[in-house]
Formats: structure tokens, C-alpha cells, sequence
């Protein structure tokens, strides 16, 4: 039975030795005597026992590589701490086993450099502002390097960027010196505001008040005038029809009669408004003064 034994177990040990399964989204690197034999794929693959070896295994999903804080000086000769987060994924496992002993130690390495490289040419406050164009830069830069050890960089982020505490003071107070000249601006700005719509509305109270007054003006004026021209006409009509009233049969004797009860109602007046009344000397003439009357009444018919 020892042996027996011992042979089952030797079978097992070569199947467990031949047979490799690969997980999904991983790949192994199969050397055969110490030489680049194939790139295992997921799933079971065989293999020589004691001949074959694998030598490196990959996973081939996107990792995050954490770039540790460092000092880098700006442009104004400011030093801030800075920190990152890369993204990069395995594509040729071959290139990543034999292009380099370590690649993620060495995009960590030129992520450094290159943020160093990017942050000198910036001064402190486009430090903030250029964080897209930093992280895009850094990409390019070590995608570039990476090509030939199998890596792809995907993407780059600035986690935090620590300027000096004497920095970050007098940011402070340049942020707050800003904050108040914009309050004093707002304030000027609705100040003036206020005295434009002020002025805006004493211009168009004096203008509404001129153009009130214009057409009260004009409408009393139509007004006047549209009396005159009814008294106007109601005279010229009166007086029309007393000119037809003379022409008619026994409009003469009439006149005559009006213009003698009008001579002496007004003699009248003059008695009773004083104690001395000056009589004309032809007073007692009646006749005659009415002939002459009615010559000037028939005169003026002739003209007409």
C-alpha cells in the first residue's frame, strides 16, 4: 500500500504541477528553462512540469497608485506640498515582465519629477487654477515613458496642494481685502443706481407735469376759441336775422320803435344815477333823431 500511495501522490502532485488556471482579467508569464516561452490566458492552460515555470503573474484591471506628498517650488520661489493619485492599467504583460524591473515604482518616480517639472513653471495662484492642465501634462508625459514597459496611463489627479502657513495667511488677507473692495463696489453701484432712478424719475415727473400743463393750455385755448366762434356766430346770426326782420313789411317802424324805448330807458338810467342830468338840445326832436337812425339802418342795407 506504501507505494501505491506514494505513486497517487506523485500523480497528483504532475496534474496539480500541469494544469494552471488563469483568473479572468490576469495574465501569466510562462518561461520554459529560464526563457520567455507565452503570456497565459485566463482560463486552464497546461503546462511542462519542471520545465515551465511562471514567472510573473499581472492583473490587467486599472489600479490606482497613490504619489506620495513632496516640495515643489513655484515659479515666485514658493513651496507648496503636493500629492496625487494615478491610474494605470497593464496592456502588454510581456513588456511589464522584461521592460522594467518595477513599473510601478518608476511612474511613481517620473509622476514626481514631472509634477515637479510642471509646478516650476507656474506661479502660486495658477497653481490652483491650472490643476487641468498640470494633471493633462503629466499624462502625456509619463504615458509617453510608459509605452515600453507595457503600462497605459489613463488618468492624473492633484489630491491636495499645501502652500506655507505665511502663505496661506496672507491669501487669506488678500482674499479678504478683495471681498471688501467688491462690497464697496456693490455699494457704489447701488448708491449710483439709486441716484440714476431718482434723477430718471424727477426727468420724467418735470416732462409728464410740462405735458400736462401743454395740453390744459391747448385745451383751454380750443376751449376760448371754440366760445368765441359760438358768440361769433350767435351774433352774426342775430344779427342776421334782425337785418331779415328790417326787410320784412313793418320791420322799419319797428326799428324805430326799439331805438326810442332804448333812447329813453338809457336817459332814464342816467336820471336815476345822479342828481345833475345834461338834456341834448334837440331833445324834444325825437322824430328827426329816429329819421336819422333808420337812414343809417338803410344805408347799410344798400351796401350789403
Amino acid at each position: 500500500m506504501t507505494p501505491f500511495i506514494v505513486l497517487l501522490v506523485l500523480v497528483v502532485l504532475t496534474i496539480l504541477m500541469t494544469v494552471k488556471v488563469v483568473p479572468q482579467q490576469s495574465a501569466y508569464i510562462l518561461e520554459r528553462l529560464g526563457k520567455f516561452y507565452a503570456v497565459l490566458q485566463p482560463g486552464v492552460n497546461f503546462i511542462i512540469p519542471f520545465f515551465d515555470r511562471i514567472a510573473y503573474k499581472y492583473t490587467l484591471k486599472e489600479a490606482a497608485v497613490d504619489i506620495p506628498e513632496q516640495i515643489c517650488i513655484t515659479r515666485d520661489n514658493v513651496q507648496v506640498r503636493m500629492d496625487g493619485v494615478i491610474f494605470i492599467q497593464v496592456i502588454d504583460p510581456r513588456k511589464a515582465a522584461y521592460g522594467i524591473s518595477d513599473y510601478t515604482f518608476a511612474v511613481i518616480q517620473l509622476a514626481q519629477t514631472t509634477m515637479r517639472s510642471e509646478i516650476g513653471k507656474l506661479d502660486l495662484d495658477k497653481t490652483f487654477e491650472e490643476r487641468m492642465t498640470i494633471n493633462r501634462a503629466v499624462v502625456e508625459s509619463i504615458d509617453e515613458a510608459a509605452t515600453g514597459w507595457g503600462v497605459k496611463v489613463l488618468r492624473y489627479e492633484i489630491k491636495n496642494i499645501t502652500p506655507p502657513q505665511s502663505v496661506l495667511n496672507a491669501m487669506e488677507k488678500q482674499m479678504q481685502a478683495e471681498r471688501e473692495r467688491r462690497a464697496v463696489i456693490l455699494q457704489s453701484d447701488g448708491e449710483k443706481q439709486a441716484a440714476i432712478n431718482v434723477a430718471e424719475g424727477q426727468k420724467q415727473k418735470v416732462v409728464l407735469e410740462s405735458e400736462g400743463i401743454r395740453l390744459r393750455q391747448i385745451n383751454e385755448a380750443e376751449g376760448e376759441a371754440s366760445a368765441l366762434k359760438s358768440v361769433a356766430e350767435a351774433t352774426a346770426e342775430s344779427i342776421r336775422l334782425v337785418a331779415q326782420a328790417i326787410r320784412e313789411e313793418g320791420g322799419a317802424e319797428a326799428v324805430q320803435l326799439k331805438v326810442a324805448e332804448n333812447y329813453v330807458e338809457q336817459f332814464g338810467k342816467i336820471a336815476k344815477a345822479g342828481n345833475t342830468l345834461i338834456l341834448p338840445a334837440n331833445l324834444a326832436d325825437m322824430g328827426s333823431l329816429i329819421a336819422t337812425a333808420l337812414t343809417v339802418v338803410k344805408s347799410s342795407e344798400q351796401k350789403h
